[in-house]
């Protein structure tokens, strides 16, 4: 199943194939969501576009590249099936855990170069049934993982991998089909920004909520802007709901109804006028991330906007 017929995360799925076009796709992902989210067809979808024969490129609506597999081509074909020598999936075992000779034996097997395909894509499924031992003997090689090599952890409940794991890890939040997609994480940065924006005029700590933005960026590639662009939507996002609440409409209406008690502390700092002004700024600078400018210059103008 190439990424196109991916229903349902049409945000993940372009963020996706805009890192394997660019060649920024983090080497240690984490697939978070409820079961039923194709998490595990998104995997196996990016494990067949890192090795496709034939693979395809399109645009997105800002021109940026997007790469996807063909879906037909025999290293598609193989992986789809299971059968890929460069494709390996970790699942559990009879016993329900994933055990440390499970992933010491992948380990081992992604230090080699791939056998017949450009990457190997380890994928594991059902990631929190890993055991303790076993999320520790993978912790090095999320943090330095082999040049060809991306590790993929698939799983409905994150909280029961060790801290440790998770923070080696780019996490995308996958949702129910049918569902908005919420970021979660980018909703919790995008928070932490705005109150402190809200608290002090200083520049020089305005300055320092740009680095929160800039969580989990690095060279300032295709990748690092989306990374920040995701902050950058949550942040309208909430700031929409501000203005919802400043003005007492229904409050059914909200997109994050559940961070309600802290978006109400930030109606007097941000309704009206101040806060049309942030959602102006936000739109600017998203255009600046499609237009190419760096991520550091984009996030430190932004929040001395706020």
């Amino acid at each position: 199943m190439p990424l196109r017929d991916i229903t349902g995360h049409q945000r993940l799925v372009e963020l996706l194939g805009r890192s394997i076009a660019g060649e920024t796709l983090p080497p240690s992902l984490l697939f978070a969501g409820p079961a039923g989210a194709t998490k595990r067809q998104t995997a196996l979808a990016v494990a067949q576009t890192l090795n496709c024969l034939d693979l395809r490129r399109v645009t997105d609506a800002s021109g940026q590249p997007i790469a996807d597999a063909c879906g037909v081509c025999a290293s598609c074909v193989r992986i789809q099936r299971g059968v890929h020598p460069d494709v390996v999936i970790v699942e559990p075992g009879d016993t329900g855990a994933i055990k440390i000779d499970q992933i010491r034996e992948v380990v081992e097997r992604s230090a080699y170069r791939p056998f017949e395909g450009r990457r190997r894509v380890v994928v594991v499924d059902e990631a929190d049934a890993l055991m303790a031992p076993a999320q520790n003997a993978l912790l090095k090689t999320l943090e330095e993982p082999p040049s060809l090599s991306v590790f993929i952890l698939v799983t409905t409940r994150p909280d029961m991998l060790l801290p440790t794991v998770r923070s080696r890890c780019i996490r995308l939040l996958f949702t129910e089909p049918g569902t908005e997609e919420i970021d979660v994480e980018a909703r919790e940065i995008a928070q932490s920004v705005l109150v402190h924006a809200s608290t002090t005029t200083d520049p020089g700590r305005r300055l320092e909520g740009a680095k929160e933005l800039l969580a989990k960026t690095g060279q300032g590639g295709a990748a690092d802007r989306d990374q920040l662009s995701a902050h950058l939507k949550a942040m309208a996002s909430l700031l929409r709901d501000i203005e919802v609440l400043a003005a007492g409409v229904d409050a059914a209406t909200l997109a994050n109804p559940d961070a309600k008690p802290a978006l109400e502390r930030l109606v007097p700092s941000f309704k009206g006028d101040r806060g049309l002004a942030a959602f102006s700024a936000i739109d600017r600078a998203l255009d600046a991330l499609d237009r190419n400018s760096g991520v550091k210059v984009v996030a430190d103008w932004l929040v001395l906007q706020l």
